[in-house]
């Protein structure tokens, strides 16, 4: 643990952000989490982090930044956009251009006004669907950017960076927190909570790791 060391966790309520904020949890003296209100069309994320942060005793702030969803329309802003996987080397219709960009820009403002110097994100180059903004090189970046930006130490920690979905699955067991993150948590691009609808990229991206390392788990108990 980082004695006398604050964190700000950026956090979604889903099972990536929720692993990285119960992740902080162990590692610094005082959490706080950050939720932004940008437009998704399923508002009910909101309410899961908030009932994620009030189960754990977590100081829970929520932004809007709304204005995103009007300057890049995409599958989680717009009804009428068809979530679907990236086609010929393009990104999925769920890139949020700037999304990260953004969201640590006004964590890293809000963190320098409540005393924190750590910033959490649950990004990671492992699985980031072609993400731009959730590779190591751009965290490493904005690390440096933020220092100069707000004139203070800063540090960007991003627990999931090298993670398979597996990898997370066996982060949470690891920190006691697998049925909370199993059923407490809220993934689905078509806001279905816990093991959500099953279908959607995010759905089968967390249910395939979750059957990975749960046949990992056996076939490690079964060699002992």
């Amino acid at each position: 643990m980082l004695k006398d060391e604050k964190a700000l966790v950026v956090f979604s309520g889903g099972q990536d952000s929720t692993t990285c904020l119960l992740w902080a949890k162990k590692q610094f003296a005082e959490v706080e989490a950050v939720t932004f209100d940008y437009g998704q069309r399923h508002a009910n994320e909101i309410d899961c982090a908030r009932d994620i942060a009030e189960e754990l005793g977590i100081r829970h702030h929520v932004l809007d930044t709304s204005l995103l969803g009007q300057l890049a329309p995409n599958a989680l802003t717009r009804d009428d956009i068809e979530v679907a996987d990236g086609a010929d080397g393009k990104l999925p219709s769920t890139f949020v251009p700037g999304r990260n960009l953004l969201f640590l820009s006004f964590a890293g403002v809000l963190a320098s006004q409540i005393g924190a110097k750590h910033l959490v994100t649950g990004v990671s180059e492992t699985d980031f669907s072609g993400y731009p903004d959730c590779r190591d090189a751009f965290i490493k970046s904005f690390d440096v950017t933020l220092n100069l930006a707000l004139d203070a130490p800063f540090t960007v920690h991003t627990p999931l960076m090298w993670l398979d979905k597996a990898g997370v699955w066996a982060l949470a067991d690891e920190l006691g927190a697998l049925d909370l993150v199993r059923t407490k948590t809220l993934t689905c691009y078509n806001g279905v909570k816990a093991d959500g609808c099953g279908e959607c990229p995010a759905c089968r991206l967390r249910k395939n790791g979750l059957k990975q390392y749960m046949n990992e788990k056996t076939e490690t108990a079964g060699s002992r």
